[in-house]
């Protein structure tokens, strides 16, 4: 019959947010805080002709309920009737319509749970793994280890993690940095050096815990060390001294886990002050702004290496072509049936359709959140 409008059989017709709580797999400790929980806010979408999509996002502790309520209450009731395929307006519109919390950690988070369940819905549509729909450039990552590297740990500690890793075939790892005095952070650095030769790439992350001054003194003393990074080393929304910092130190300065717009990172790699970019793909809202961050550094010449979220950074750092490294922290084991494979110390994207993540639906639910 003519003139009669149909709804595409791609529709969103039922969104769903719920909350899991995650007890953390180790001790995890740095120079602020203690890696409580992860609180993984769920979004899953179904569309008209079946298809189901399941996204995700997370704290490490609080505000997991603040973002449930900010689905719920605002971003869900806009999808239902929404043309699944249009990713990009969908995020837009969501966007648009919460001018009030943007821009802000628990708005974004809310918009990855979403956009993280579209781009599953996109790729299971497609048949294609997410690392490839995304970009495709090559299907293995680089890894560097963070588990072995936190702050409580003993510098023998340490240096058994570091060689660990390395005996591995890893070829990094990450250590905190942050000790109350200077001569303990490089006393710990040193040994890890000593043990694992020049070939081994150490990074050193501070978790935004010192002054300008502070930084410049540790970032000389660090030098000789040869460090791959030296990361967060000041509050994420001091611009001004990471631009200094970053000029006063050969090491280069990572920035990015604790950003949530496009726009902080235009400023940051526009003024320099970021030699490495860790874009967190819940975080800034998404795969959809994930990707354009990445781009964005890739017109600069910067590489990307995410913050956590190995199970999803792996397809996305896969995806482009400045994708450096992924980062070794697994959280989701709890809930998932297969961990994300590793191979010649590099982590291989899944190419199953969708995220790639192996969900255990049962363990989920038995997880939630009431």
């Amino acid at each position: 019959m003519t003139g009669v409008h149909t709804l595409p059989k791609t529709t969103i017709s039922r969104a769903e947010a719920f909350l899991v709580d995650l007890e953390v797999e180790t001790v995890r400790t740095d120079a602020v805080q203690a890696f409580l929980k992860q609180e993984t806010v769920f979004v899953e979408l179904e569309t008209t002709d079946g298809y189901v999509g399941l996204g995700y996002s997370y704290t490490i502790g609080t505000g997991g309920t603040a973002v449930l309520a900010m689905l719920r209450d605002h971003l869900l009731p806009r999808l239902i009737g929404a043309d699944a395929r249009n990713v990009e307006a969908i995020w837009f519109d969501l966007f648009a319509s919460t001018r009030a919390t943007t821009v802000g950690a628990i708005t974004s988070l809310a918009l990855a749970s979403v956009d993280t369940a579209l781009w599953d819905l996109r790729c299971r549509r497609a048949d294609e793994p997410l690392w490839r729909l995304a970009g495709g450039f090559r299907q293995r990552v680089p890894l560097y280890d963070t588990e072995g590297g936190w702050l409580h740990l003993t510098t023998d500690q340490l240096v058994a993690g570091a060689l660990e890793s390395q005996k591995a075939g890893w070829p990094g790892v990450k250590l905190k940095v942050g000790k109350p005095r200077v001569h303990e952070d490089l006393e710990r650095l040193s040994a890890v050096r000593d043990a694992v030769g020049p070939a081994l790439d150490i990074m050193v992350d501070a978790n935004q815990s010192m002054t300008y001054a502070e930084a410049k003194r540790r970032a000389r003393a660090f030098e000789p060390l040869d460090l791959s990074w030296f990361e967060e080393p000041l509050p994420a929304d001091d611009l001004t001294g990471h631009v200094r910092l970053a000029e006063s130190t050969s090491i280069p300065i990572a920035v990015g886990e604790s950003m949530y717009s496009i726009s902080q990172f235009r400023e940051y790699v526009a003024a320099g002050a970021a030699g490495i970019v860790q874009v967190d793909v819940a975080r800034v809202g998404g795969i959809t702004p994930w990707l354009k961050v990445a781009h964005l550094a890739e017109t600069f010449n910067l590489e990307v290496c995410p913050h956590f979220l190995m199970e999803l950074h792996v397809s996305l750092t896969a995806a482009v072509p400045n994708g450096r490294y992924v980062e070794h922290i697994p959280q989701l084991r709890a809930i998932t049936k297969s961990e994300m494979e590793i191979a010649d110390g590099h982590a291989v994207a899944p190419d199953e359709p969708g995220l790639g993540i192996d969900w255990d639906r049962d363990a989920i639910d038995d997880r939630r959140v009431s």
